[in-house]
């Protein structure tokens, strides 16, 4: 940390309050789990599908793949105008399951890992840090669920999710 520059704590807010797309949110996932745990892992893609809203994401074993429920991100954002609150429930979705993907398959570790990494990155009251302690389903709390009839839709590749600087064969 540079004298009378911004923490790392301040940077990571900076960077997600601020953060325009799934792939502006992915990097500081992986930033902040490089910055906290020292790990990392590349080639990864985003999917959206409509899930069930009691799951916010999943990362199927063996792939590179995270997919993400479309429709809870969506209902959130209908509900919740603060791109903040958005961006801070989609990067604990994603985090998640970043930390299946490095191979930490518990849900009780990973859980404690996602308020870890959320904590040392932002600080104990950002908002990120606080979904992450109280899961993200508490975004949902007042909203009736049962009235949503979202149809089926194809499942979604998101584009320019990674950014890549090799070619694999």
């Amino acid at each position: 940390m540079s004298r009378g520059g911004p923490s790392f704590i301040d940077k990571f807010r900076n960077s997600l309050e601020t953060a325009k797309s799934y792939a502006e949110v992915w990097r500081i996932v992986k930033g902040t789990v490089e910055f906290s745990l020292g790990k990392r892992r590349g080639s990864m893609m985003l999917f959206l599908d409509d899930l069930p809203l009691q799951l916010g994401a999943y990362h199927p074993i063996g792939t590179n793949n995270i997919v993400l429920n479309r429709t809870l991100v969506e209902i959130v954002e209908a509900s919740i105008s603060s791109k903040r609150v958005v961006n801070a429930l989609v990067y604990n979705l994603l985090l998640h399951e970043y930390l299946h993907a490095l191979g930490e398959y518990s849900e009780v570790e990973v859980r404690r890992m996602v308020i870890a990494v959320a904590r040392k990155c932002f600080g104990e009251e950002h908002t990120a840090t606080v979904i992450a302690q109280k899961t993200p389903w508490v975004l949902l709390k007042n909203i009736p669920l049962e009235a949503i009839n979202a149809p089926k839709r194809v499942m979604q590749i998101v584009k320019d999710f990674e950014e890549t600087d090799k070619y694999i064969v």
